[in-house]
């Protein structure tokens, strides 16, 4: 709608000198019309010259041409509200009554999302109701998406474009910011928002920048929020470990953490299920107010492909149930794990090892003992090798070496030899355990390939090590407190004190100090240098593989009055701890690894193929391809490259885009094999059911954009703020005449028209 109007600068002065000036040129034209015998001309040219007069006094009142512009349409109130997982969560009340049943934070919002609630307002705004999506839209460059809307009576309602690129559904993303982007792009004609959530955000930018933008445009944000500041009662299984797979009759152990928001302590006996069938039990005592860990172990008796269910009993006191259970899978194998030990001299440390990995029924064991200036090496058993192994193929079946005391020296390993084990461990993933001794021979293996895989730096002035009567003992680190590698009783607590009181050791190697990016497990209790404690069992992750360096030859003694308990568990771990990786899965000619082996959503995996050609050697040029199928049935083809030709291996990417178990596929088109196996990705859930609502990050926004922050039952309020929003002014265009370019020629061709008919009529 549009209203025009003529605007005059006008006074009482201004008035009387315009009447007075009209006037005397009235008078004047009269006088000069009687004088000419009224001649058409003159009188032609008086009335011209009055009308030039009478347009100069106008214009000297400063004429503006004045139009309104009103709006056709109502101003417009964008409406989102909060779809996330978080939202489910159990801690609201109908009409903020605590005493009554607590309600999902979503039903709490829902009348809010009902037209009639907006009934009041709808006469004076249009309503456009639309949800926050709980994941990123990203087709757009300023990370805004644009929706088509349509108008249902008072309210209209938003829904997600399905075509558009988003990540997956159910990974518990909330973007806050985003709408107020949105709200920001469709700014014309908009007079407020209201955001609908529990505040609970944890994706994009802070959403208090787009807030202040709001408020430089004048369009104030009312928030509302859902749920509780403070956590409802309830136990929570947080995770459970659960490891990719296991060997039969090899007990596996499942580290679980519990979060707790009751005010008292609670013992509970958790439950491990294989199906509907009860395979273990653990009873946990769980902290008040705080975070538990603890542990429960199984011990599978058969092979197979099995789904674990860990179930947490819910306490009368909870409010949450949904959150005490979970269940994952894992693969149990029988489990044959090939060790080579190289030694030089039978010493005490060899022998015991030798013996506790020989009676592991999971370990096939070789022994290499080079017996340095006797001309036979050691014998006299099954185990025993002649000569170190001499083909690829050969060393490639092992998947841990032991080097102990040995070099490049009196006929024992050779540079060549070197190389290889460095190969094993960096491209096939098997695990490589130093084992230094007093004879100092591995300061040899310092010049070889296998200086880089030492996790340690070794004092070369000393390199017979370090002896005392005084037995020393290990100390362990904040990270070997909480390693697999030394476990050797099931809680905390104990396993401290298991090696606190280990028997010491009398010998200990020239450490100066750990390398960067290893990872100290154990130090001297006593000993230290300018570096710090000298540390003396670190490991370290060296290409596919890993490393472990152990400082002493005193793990023997660990026997003395429990014969083989905390000896043989060590040296198990060690070696399923190193092997791991390389048996995730393999066939006859092909193995499969990746790692991380229990990725998340959203993450990438770096797989690697060991493929060997028919005739049993690791194949140098192929097309190896990994076809793998999601949870969802989408198909992924990942092309794995060549990375150590000699060694026969390939790797590749695949970044994780759904939880679930993900089917693989693994073929070379030059041998015709094939491997199928699986993987595991775990949801990685950002917005867990449970957690308090954030109520102070929808203050903020409503602060900063001169809002008002509301609870549900206060939804009265809420409109009452919108009624009050000023309504849109009319837009108004001024025009102002007297500064016109347009009347401005006119006033000079209506003077010169009279200049130019003066001469015509012979006037002067």
């Amino acid at each position: 709608m549009v209203q025009s109007s003529l605007d005059l600068n006008l006074t009482a002065t201004s008035l009387t000198l315009s009447a007075l000036a009209i006037f005397t040129a009235l008078i004047l034209a009269w006088v000069a019309m009687k004088r000419s015998g009224f001649s058409g001309a003159v009188i032609r040219l008086e009335v011209l010259r009055v009308l030039i007069i009478f347009l100069v006094i106008f214009l000297l009142h400063q004429p503006e041409w004045r139009s309104q512009y009103r709006p056709e349409s109502k101003p417009q109130i964008l409406v989102f509200h909060d779809q996330s997982p978080s939202m489910q969560t159990i801690d609201a009340f109908k009409d903020g009554d605590t005493g009554g049943n607590a309600i999902s934070r979503s039903e709490a919002i829902e009348p809010l999302l009902q037209v009639d609630t907006w009934q009041t307002i709808s006469s004076e705004y249009d309503l456009v109701i639309s949800p926050i999506s709980e994941h990123s839209l990203d087709d757009s460059s300023s990370g805004v998406q644009r929706e088509e809307e349509q108008s249902i009576g008072a309210v209209a309602e938003q829904t997600d474009d399905a075509s558009s690129p988003r990540r997956p559904k159910g990974l518990g993303l909330t973007d806050l910011d985003q709408p107020l982007r949105q709200a920001i792009d469709r700014r014309e004609g908009l007079a407020g928002v209201v955001m609908i959530s529990d505040g609970d955000w944890n994706e994009g930018p802070s959403p208090v920048d787009a807030a202040a933008k709001l408020r430089g445009l004048r369009i104030p944000v009312f928030t509302v929020v859902a749920g509780s500041r403070t956590k409802l009662p309830d136990l929570e299984l947080v995770s459970a470990d659960v490891p990719t797979f296991g060997a039969e009759g090899k007990t596996v152990r499942i580290p679980l953490t519990i979060d707790s928001s009751l005010p008292r302590e609670s013992v509970v006996t958790m439950k491990l299920m294989v199906g509907e069938v009860e395979v273990a039990s653990e009873e946990i005592r769980i902290a008040p107010m705080g975070r538990t860990f603890d542990a429960i172990q199984w011990t599978p008796q058969e092979v197979g492909d099995f789904v674990l269910t860990i179930d947490l009993p819910v306490l009368g006191e909870e409010k949450i149930d949904s959150n005490n259970r979970i269940t994952l899978p894992i693969s149990i194998r029988k489990e044959q794990l090939k060790v080579l030990i190289v030694e030089s001299l039978p010493r005490w440390e060899y022998r015991y090892l030798r013996n506790a990995l020989s009676r592991d029924p999971g370990v096939e064991v070789s022994c290499l003992l080079f017996h340095p200036g006797l001309e036979k090496v050691g014998g006299g058993s099954l185990d025993y090798l002649k000569v170190f192994p001499q083909e690829l193929e050969d060393l490639s079946q092992y998947d841990v070496v032991f080097l102990g005391d040995v070099g490049l020296d009196d006929d024992q390993l050779t540079e060549e030899q070197c190389e290889l084990i460095r190969g094993l461990v960096e491209y096939q993933a098997s695990g490589l355990v130093f084992m230094p001794g007093f004879q100092g021979r591995q300061f040899s293996l310092l010049s070889t390939e296998l200086v880089e895989l030492y996790p340690v730096l070794l004092d070369e002035q000393q390199p017979e090590g370090w002896g005392s009567r005084l037995p020393g003992h290990f100390e362990l680190t904040q990270r070997g407190r909480s390693s697999l590698l030394t476990k050797l009783a099931d809680s905390s607590e104990e396993n401290f004190s298991v090696w606190e009181g280990l028997p010491g050791f009398q010998w200990y190697a020239p450490v100066v100090r750990a390398k960067a990016g290893a990872e100290v497990l154990a130090v001297h209790q006593d000993m230290s240098n300018d570096s710090g404690r000298l540390p003396l069992l670190v490991t370290r992750p060296f290409g596919a593989g890993k490393v472990l360096f152990m400082g002493t030859d005193g793990a023997w003694r660990w026997r003395k009055g429990v014969e083989d308990k905390y000896h043989y568990r060590f040296w198990g771990q060690v070696v399923r701890w190193m092997a791991y990786q390389r048996n995730m899965a393999k066939g006859e000619t092909m193995r499969l690894f990746y790692s991380p082996d229990q990725p998340n959503v959203r993450q990438t995996l770096s797989l690697s193929a060991h493929v060997m050609d028919s005739g049993g050697e690791p194949l140098q040029d192929g097309s190896v391809t990994a076809l793998i199928t999601s949870p969802s049935g989408a198909l992924d083809t990942i092309r794995l490259t060549g990375e150590g030709e000699r060694w026969g291996v390939f790797g590749g990417r695949f970044e994780t885009s759904e939880p679930g178990k993900h089917e693989v596929v693994l073929s070379c088109k030059e041998t015709n094999a094939i491997l199928e196996t699986s993987f595991f990705v775990q949801g990685q859930v950002n917005e867990p059911l449970g957690r308090p609502a954030r109520p102070e990050v929808l203050e903020e926004i409503s602060r900063v954009s001169r809002g008002r922050h509301v609870m549900p039952e206060q939804i009265d309020s809420l409109l009452d703020a919108i009624s009050e929003l000023p309504k849109p002014e009319p837009t108004t265009r001024t025009i102002q005449l007297w500064a016109h370019p347009v009347v401005a020629g006119a006033l000079l061709l209506l003077l010169a028209v009279f200049w130019i008919s003066r001469k015509v009529a012979g006037l002067i």
